[in-house]
């Protein structure tokens, strides 16, 4: 069990013996990376991924923000390296040849990495907004 200390600060918190403990926001993190990649057939699933991280760890909608943002910038990796496997396989050089290819490559790893940050950030917004009402 534990309740808020009287500093404010809503993502500190006191453990039954009285310390205080922080939550642990990369693990937080990697556990919505996680859930936004294991769920990756699901459409919006980084938004699913925020959600999880932002109620984990709990605080304000600016901290909720902060942990979805670093949620989903860890659940672009895997699917740039998806995206990039998938690319492999059906190779298609543009008309400009290498400079063409890395282009395109350029503009996939930034859409995917967008998609990732932009549903998972507001995820965690949501997911902490949850949390702190219910």
């Amino acid at each position: 069990m534990s309740s808020d200390i009287g500093t404010g600060d809503p993502s500190v918190s006191a453990t039954e013996d009285g310390s205080e403990r922080a939550p642990n926001t990369l693990f937080n993190a990697l556990i919505g990376a996680a859930v936004a990649v294991v769920l990756g057939f699901v459409p919006f699933s980084p938004l699913l991924g925020g959600g999880v991280a932002g109620y984990l760890e709990g605080g304000d909608t600016r901290s909720g923000a902060r942990i979805g943002a670093v949620s989903g910038v860890l659940a672009a990796i895997p699917f740039t390296l998806l995206a990039g496997v998938a690319l492999a396989l059906f190779v298609i050089v543009p008309e400009g040849g290498a400079v063409g290819l890395l282009v395109g490559v350029v503009a996939v790893v930034l859409v995917i990495t967008f998609y990732s940050v932009a549903l998972s950030t507001l995820g965690g917004v949501l997911g902490a907004y949850i949390e702190r009402e219910v």
